[in-house]
């Protein structure tokens, strides 16, 4: 039988939740009285917690034995962090050329919720120190990256990202108008350039990522400071940042036949 910890009644259910999930991934399929045994709980207590789980589409009851299996929730969960994983495993060849050919800092980010989300970086050589925003998340509007996997959006879908436009730095875009046409002209040209909107003296240059089937599912950024990206520079490596993410896009099945 499997202990409990002593916690917070939240925390306490949260704790048995996934320990329930665990329980049917590795049994396959159990029923309430024998989850509850496992858990160490009354049957009562495993019945609401299995309850709530199928809510959820995390848990589901097989009708002809009455015992519960992993659900397709578990299963969307699984495919969105494969997704995820897979476009790192792509584009890492892809990003450490291009951190060896630009020197700046290169990023690879989703869209999460309202932010950027970084799912990874490599920095070149000229890139000393460079802050690591692996795991962070970044404001959306004011960042290339962000303005990238925004023009993939639809205007009713950008305003619920954004709901505000906070001011970073002078530079930042805090009109909606504006933003909405710097998305539209994203989208056109490929690319977004973001110059001291989210700190003053960092220049970023970003390209969509699409998968197979046409969509925006990720961006690849070169950033760096501002006096070694300055206007000349920007344009020279616009084609080598958009030809990256191409070929990122490639290997992710865009394109294919």
């Amino acid at each position: 039988m499997q202990s409990t910890t002593e916690t917070a009644p939240g925390v306490q259910s949260v704790d048995r939740a996934l320990t329930i999930l665990g329980i049917l991934a590795r049994l396959g399929e159990a029923g309430v009285t024998e989850i509850a045994g496992e858990l160490g709980v009354h049957k009562s207590t495993a019945f609401r917690l299995v309850a709530t789980l199928e809510s959820h589409g995390m848990v589901e009851q097989n009708e002809d034995r009455g015992k519960y299996r992993l659900g397709v929730g578990v299963l969307r969960l699984a495919g969105a962090t494969t997704a995820r994983l897979d476009v790192v495993q792509e584009a890492r060849p892809v990003v450490r050329k291009l951190a060896a050919d630009t020197g700046e800092t290169v990023n690879v980010a989703v869209l999460s919720d309202r932010s950027v989300l970084y799912l990874d970086q490599v920095a070149g050589q000229s890139a000393l120190q460079a802050h690591n925003w692996v795991g962070q998340h970044i404001p959306l509007h004011a960042t290339s990256n962000g303005k990238v996997l925004l023009s993939g959006l639809s205007p009713a879908e950008v305003d619920q990202r954004v709901p505000r436009l906070t001011a970073y730095t002078p530079t930042t875009v805090t009109s909606r108008a504006r933003l909405r046409r710097e998305l539209v002209e994203v989208r056109e040209q490929g690319y977004a350039v973001a110059v001291d909107e989210l700190e003053l003296g960092l220049t970023a240059i970003a390209a969509p990522i699409h998968n197979a089937h046409g969509d925006v599912i990720a961006s690849l950024s070169v950033s760096g400071p501002t006096f070694r990206l300055g206007e000349a520079r920007v344009k020279e490596v616009v084609p080598v940042v958009t030809d990256a993410a191409d070929e990122v896009s490639r290997r992710l099945g865009h394109g294919s036949a």
